[in-house]
């Protein structure tokens, strides 16, 4: 399928109001879509389905579902050529209330964390952008041609709404029992080169992440390897990245996994219940699907054996697994009518300064601005 036809059947799902989702995992130029055949809601709870998944922040709310089985599967890999050229950013004025209200939020974190047990807050906040024209087929091309090493995707349902975003951060993959994820906190300006300065404060926030994967991952998995951190740029931001990989035991259940380790101290906090506790108390807005996860559950896919020797039946020289490969949703929005709700947050412990917090989120919010 070209391009052009598959964003086309995109539209025309999207105008008749029925469920999809369009995505392109990072570095690839393969884009996939998945077409619901219907506007029923469907969730998933034991996740053993195969199908597209979009999970809240608050894990105790169900994660939507588009069931392979009930949909449609197209794909291009006709690509769309890749810029990091930028776009100018809009210039808006910023509501001077929201950034009180958004300083006054950090200083109450960094209150709670310096007199109780409370580690590391993240605390988000929301910024609506109006746009000129509602087209969300245009803004996930926009999206696509940007974020070429980011997971990008455009996902609708009429009974809950239009995300669309490109995150920069992988929550897990899962091909057969090999297993892999990505602790990816502290964040600066990109300014031309990889070879930054990390505070003490950024460090102690990739620490916290890869210790507590570590430590929940434990009653699933034989064994970890654990990369070197390494400095990674998203967009016209640098993070710290640690990947973890590990083979996962035969009866691992994939829901108690995902409970374990969702939300993770990178978009919540640590400890995790006492973060998110707070978080659903102070911040004034629904995150919803802000700092959820998304992507394909047990989608089919074929692995070259190691071996060469095959007999002659299994001309294709491959075997059938399943895989997983979910991803945090930053660096997203949503729409709603005319306006773009943009979604930024940033870790918080006691060394925060409110002032770089919130400046923080400014440089988080130009990564969707740009291609408004």
């Amino acid at each position: 399928m070209i391009s052009e036809d598959f964003f086309d059947r995109i539209q025309i799902q999207h105008k008749k109001g029925l469920p999809f989702v369009a995505y392109r995992k990072p570095n690839e130029t393969k884009i996939n879509g998945l077409l619901q055949s219907t506007k029923k809601v469907y969730t998933t709870e034991g996740y053993v389905e195969s199908g597209f998944v979009f999970s809240p922040f608050d894990n105790s709310q169900k994660t939507i579902l588009i069931p392979k089985k009930v949909s449609e599967s197209i794909y291009t890999s006709d690509g769309l050529s890749f810029s990091d050229n930028s776009i100018q950013s809009k210039t808006e004025d910023v509501i001077e209330k929201a950034k009180i209200y958004h300083l006054n939020l950090i200083k109450k974190g960094v209150e709670t964390i310096e007199n109780s047990d409370l580690k590391k807050v993240v605390l988000s906040r929301q910024e609506v952008v109006k746009l000129k024209e509602f087209n969300p087929i245009t803004i996930f091309k926009s999206l696509l041609s940007h974020y070429n090493s980011a997971f990008v995707y455009c996902w609708y349902h009429p009974e809950i709404g239009l995300w669309l975003g490109a995150t920069p951060e992988t929550l897990l993959k899962i091909e057969g029992h090999r297993f892999s994820i990505m602790a990816l906190a502290g964040t600066q300006d990109y300014k031309g080169s990889l070879d930054v300065i990390w505070q003490d404060k950024e460090q102690q926030e990739q620490q916290y992440v890869t210790d507590f994967i570590l430590d929940n991952l434990k009653p699933f998995v034989n064994s970890c390897k654990v990369s070197d951190t390494q400095t990674v740029k998203a967009g016209n931001l640098v993070h710290l990245k640690t990947m973890i990989s590990a083979q996962l035991k035969p009866d691992t259940n994939l829901r108690e996994m995902l409970s374990a380790l969702h939300p993770t101290p990178a978009v919540c906090g640590l400890p995790k219940l006492l973060a998110k506790q707070f978080i659903l108390e102070k911040e004034d807005y629904n995150r919803e699907f802000y700092t959820g996860f998304l992507g394909e559950l047990n989608i089919d896919t074929k692995i070259a054996p190691r071996s060469g020797k095959r007999n002659i039946e299994n001309r294709a020289y491959s075997i059938n697994k399943n895989s997983t490969q979910l991803y945090v949703n930053l660096r997203c929005m949503q729409l709603k009518k005319e306006n773009a709700i943009i979604y930024v947050g940033g870790g918080i412990t006691k060394n925060s300064s409110p002032e770089r917090e919130w400046e923080e989120t400014v440089s988080k919010s130009l990564v969707i601005k740009k291609v408004l």
